[in-house]
C-alpha cells in the first residue's frame, strides 16, 4: 500500500490537527521521500515509519509537538542536519537498520541535544534560584 493512501486511512475521519500518533510502517514511499505527512499535522507527537523505504528525511515537514520518531529499517544514509530544526521536542530517534556509514552523520542531532541539555540545566538552575528567594 502507498504511504498516502495508508494515510488517508489511518486519519479514520480525523483532521490531520487532531492526530497525536501515526503509524504507516510497511507500507511504500514511492520516491524514497516522506509522502502524505504535512505541517497540518501539527499535534503529532509520534510517528512510526518503519520499512517503508525512506531514502531520506529532507521532505519530513516541520512537526514541532512530535518526540518519537521511528524511522528503522530504510535506506536512510544522512541528511538528518534539519532533523533538529523541524522537529524541535524529538528526544527519542530509532534509524537502526539504516545504511549510516558515518558517525559524522548523527553529530548535527547530538550538537543540538547537547545544547538543548545545557538549556535546560540553564533553566533548572534559574527556577532553582528562584525557589531560594520564596524561603526568605
Amino acid at each position: 500500500m502507498e504511504m498516502k493512501k495508508r494515510i488517508s486511512l489511518e486519519l479514520r475521519n480525523r483532521s490531520p490537527a487532531e492526530v497525536r500518533e501515526l503509524v504507516v510502517d510497511s507500507c511504500r514511499s514511492a520516491d524514497g521521500e516522506v509522502e502524505g505527512v504535512t505541517e497540518e499535522f501539527s499535534a503529532l507527537e509520534v510517528l512510526s515509519m518503519v520499512n517503508v523505504g525512506l531514502g531520506s528525511l529532507a521532505k519530513l515537514p516541520a512537526l514541532p509537538k512530535l518526540r518519537k520518531l521511528e524511522v528503522s529499517d530504510n535506506s536512510i544514509s544522512g541528511g538528518l542536519d534539519a532533523l533538529a530544526e523541524k522537529c524541535p521536542n524529538l528526544s527519542y530517534l530509532n534509524l537502526s537498520g539504516n545504511h549510516i556509514k558515518e558517525l559524522s552523520s548523527l553529530q548535527p542531532l547530538v550538537e543540538d541535544d547537547d545544547a538543548l541539555a545545557q538549556g535546560e540545566k540553564r533553566k533548572r538552575d534559574a527556577d532553582d534560584e528562584g525557589d531560594d528567594d520564596d524561603d526568605e
